[in-house]
């Protein structure tokens, strides 16, 4: 296994209103990308906030740009090798644009629905990028992987490290928070041990990543990190 290691990039924050918390109260996020050095060179996942005049009026962000968020990590764009997003919402690929021919790994079924179902991203972030479809798990560089985490969006993936003190999973935003992938990893060791009903539902992909001995998994919105 390659000696890989992920680090953060701040992309800044967004206010999720009342009505979208399920709580009745506004909540502040974080809009969280992630790096993986390799020894074959940098991978990014996520790219950063689209701008819209109606996007920005709902969720009143605070954004920080993709080459200013790389610089904070002593990185620029022109280190960057490869890149995928979790899924295709503006908050996960608002620099793709300032890519260039830079490959953005993305699942055929996020693609289509970006591309075929109104409002479900800014149109503009689709332009210009050098997308290189793919379906299902796929190796981007030696031990690291995308692995596909529908739930959020159908076509929605998440980032593998394999290393040799366990895998590091980049989950984007398969879980809002680590305490909801938390609870679903206890789930998922309840129906390992085969405990009897009722127990809650999880997502089938679960079993795929809990299987890697994860040590350390990280998320889009949510600073946490979840750990065994």
């Amino acid at each position: 296994m390659v000696a890989a290691t992920v680090r953060r990039v701040d992309f800044g924050y967004f206010v999720r209103p009342p009505e979208e918390t399920g709580t009745g109260r506004a909540r502040v996020e974080p809009c969280l990308g992630y790096v993986v050095d390799h020894p074959k060179g940098m991978i990014l996942f996520d790219t950063g906030m689209g701008a819209h005049p109606e996007v920005d009026a709902h969720y009143r962000p605070r954004r920080i740009g993709l080459a200013e968020a790389l610089a904070a990590i002593d990185a620029s764009l022109s280190d960057v090798r490869l890149a995928a997003n979790c899924h295709l919402h503006f908050d996960h690929c608002g620099g793709n644009p300032l890519l260039g021919t830079t490959p953005v790994f993305v699942q055929a079924t996020e693609l289509d629905a970006a591309r075929d179902t109104p409002d479900y991203t800014l149109p503009d972030l689709l332009d210009g990028s050098r997308f290189e479809v793919v379906a299902g798990e796929v190796e981007l560089l030696p031990d690291v992987y995308l692995v596909p985490t529908p739930g959020h969006t159908d076509g929605h993936q998440s980032l593998v490290v394999r290393r040799p003190d366990g895998a590091v999973i980049v989950a984007g935003q398969s879980h809002d928070t680590a305490t909801e992938y938390a609870a679903d990893q206890l789930a998922w060791r309840a129906h390992r041990d085969g405990h009897g009903p009722p127990l809650p539902d999880i997502p089938a992909w679960l079993d795929v990543l809990q299987k890697l001995d994860p040590c350390r998994v990280y998320f889009a919105h949510d600073r946490s990190v979840w750990v065994p």
